[in-house]
């Protein structure tokens, strides 16, 4: 029998099945306001278990890429608000992704008055994409002070509320892939000489004090948080220490009691491997749900889950180019191959245009 496709709980939900949709960057939120485009995009994936919704800023200071979303204004939680009720009406659970890029960024994509803040004034090796000027440079980010540390904790709880009035059932916390949560652990883009720099202990300060802030705002079984050990994206290089400090980072203290932790690996894509021993101490140590993301095709889903290895399985390009991805595997379907050329481009071509199994019976 198909563990894959059966019901199961995280925290105090039932979920559908347990394929995890994971987060995206589509770039389709022009004014960086959700919209019906979005509407459409989310509602037609949501045989999935659980979505994640692409990264969305807690912050004008958070927005790195073009058209991405936010969830500080009036405007996004509404518009977000559309996107919760139309997922929840085909029966899945979203969570809100938050992300804030730090020093992933240009200023070029950030509204009048925003920042490019990060732990440390380190820019980032490569370019941004812009729409107003193509390719740039990532900039030298501006050190965050302990004011810019306590407004963007701040801004994290108030996110996170934001996202339960737009109707989410949760909220997952970004620091992953070369982001600001992952530029304060990483001691590549974290050179503080304070209280959040030097030791392990010091650079995750920052983490733990969002973990806390956010838990208290919405509370803990709302509550998830993706990682990367071994993640080299957006200049991340890798360290001796790695496996040891992540190991450390799933214990304190057992993040707050978080609803799950969901794990990135790209090595699929390229990235280095993440060791089978890191993914076993995560599994080992935290308390909550495991999510292991990274490559997966039904089969190897199947495995996994069937070993004890993680609790739910997260999907990305899958179901970029099948909407209707859970019924195409269950019937053994063909698959639509995603077009990587309007991953990232304004408008419906390559995001809702995707045809379902019934359209191609047509």
């Amino acid at each position: 029998m198909s563990i894959l496709y059966t019901p199961t709980t995280l925290g105090p939900m039932v979920l559908q099945n347990r394929l995890v949709m994971a987060p995206m960057t589509r770039s389709r939120a022009p004014g960086n306001i959700p919209n019906a485009l979005m509407v459409e995009y989310y509602a037609q994936r949501s045989t999935a278990g659980l979505i994640i919704t692409e990264g969305t800023s807690s912050s004008p200071n958070g927005l790195g890429y073009p058209r991405i979303p936010g969830i500080f204004s009036a405007a996004q939680v509404e518009g977000w608000r559309a996107i919760t009720e139309a997922v929840h009406g085909k029966g899945a659970k979203i969570f809100l992704q938050l992300m804030h890029c730090g020093r992933i960024s240009h200023p070029l994509n950030m509204p009048a008055g925003a920042r490019v803040i990060a732990p440390s004034a380190v820019a980032a090796a490569g370019e941004m994409y812009t729409d107003a000027d193509g390719l740039k440079p990532f900039p030298v980010p501006e050190a965050m002070s302990g004011d810019d540390i306590s407004a963007a904790i701040a801004e994290y709880a108030d996110a996170a509320r934001n996202a339960v009035l737009a109707g989410f059932d949760g909220v997952e916390l970004h620091a992953a892939n070369g982001y600001l949560l992952e530029q304060f652990i990483r001691p590549n883009s974290n050179v503080r000489i304070d209280s959040y720099g030097g030791s392990l202990e010091n650079r995750a300060r920052f983490v733990l004090e969002v973990v806390d802030a956010v838990t208290a705002a919405i509370g803990s079984d709302r509550v998830g948080i993706r990682l990367s050990p071994f993640g080299v994206f957006n200049d991340m290089p890798l360290y001796d220490d790695m496996e040891e400090e992540y190991a450390w980072l799933a214990k304190q203290p057992n993040l707050a009691a978080l609803a799950f932790i969901h794990l990135v690996d790209h090595s699929s894509m390229g990235a280095p491997n993440v060791p089978d021993s890191m993914k076993a101490t995560f599994r080992k140590e935290f308390k909550g749900a495991l999510i292991l993301s990274g490559g997966y095709d039904a089969e190897r889903a199947e495995r996994d889950l069937a070993g004890g290895k993680c609790d739910l399985i997260a999907f990305g390009r899958p179901f970029i180019a099948n909407p209707d991805l859970v019924e195409r595997w269950k019937r053994g379907a063909s698959m639509n191959i995603p077009d990587m050329d309007t991953f990232y481009t304004p408008g419906p071509k390559g995001y809702t245009d995707y045809p379902a199994l019934h359209d191609q019976d047509c």
